[in-house]
């Protein structure tokens, strides 16, 4: 963010309060982001970190068609992301997704954040039936998620301290093309 700010100064950097992050913009679950004759609605959906949302397209007065939600973190395509550390909670997450995503209406598409396997979209409909985690009850998914045995991530120690200040840092030339690759 911070080098697309330098170049474009207008462009202003928006994140979730509870992250504690640093931002141009801070929302909270409620608030509306207005562009042109359109808006974002934000919904707080914590989970993989405190701070995560999901920002939905489709209501009011300027709706468009079809709706889309932007899952994050949150929802993936079939999938989640881990819940082991960042302030990750794999309850919160599954209550998150049950009730700000998966109230949706049916046929609202999803964008998440991340995809490992190809995907680009979904809908709500198809991942309350396929989605191999968050198709099973609380107990299950919990358990599910307690047993990922993931590996501690390569860059991470270095993505969370930018993602903190929107990538404003001074960085040295090593840690800038870890990030990138």
């Amino acid at each position: 963010m911070g080098l697309l700010q330098s170049k474009v100064p207008v462009v202003k950097s928006v994140i979730s309060r509870a992250s504690n992050s640093k931002a141009d913009i801070h929302v909270e679950a409620g608030d509306k982001i207005y562009f042109g004759g359109l808006f974002l609605e934000v919904r707080a959906t914590p989970g993989h970190t405190l701070g995560c949302v999901t920002y939905v397209i489709g209501d009011g007065p300027y709706h468009s068609q079809p709706r889309m939600a932007f899952t994050g973190d949150a929802l993936l395509i079939r999938g989640c992301r881990r819940t082991d550390f960042q302030g990750g909670c794999s309850e919160q997450l599954y209550k998150s997704v049950h009730l700000q995503i998966f109230t949706l209406p049916k046929d609202t598409l999803v964008f998440p954040a991340h995809d490992y396997k190809g995907f680009t979209v979904s809908t709500i409909s198809e991942e309350m039936l396929y989605n191999p985690r968050l198709t099973k009850d609380k107990e299950t998914f919990k358990n599910i998620m307690e047993n990922l045995n993931l590996p501690y991530p390569n860059v991470i120690d270095v993505a969370v301290p930018a993602n903190m200040v929107c990538g404003l840092q001074d960085l040295s030339a090593t840690h800038v093309e870890a990030v990138a690759n």
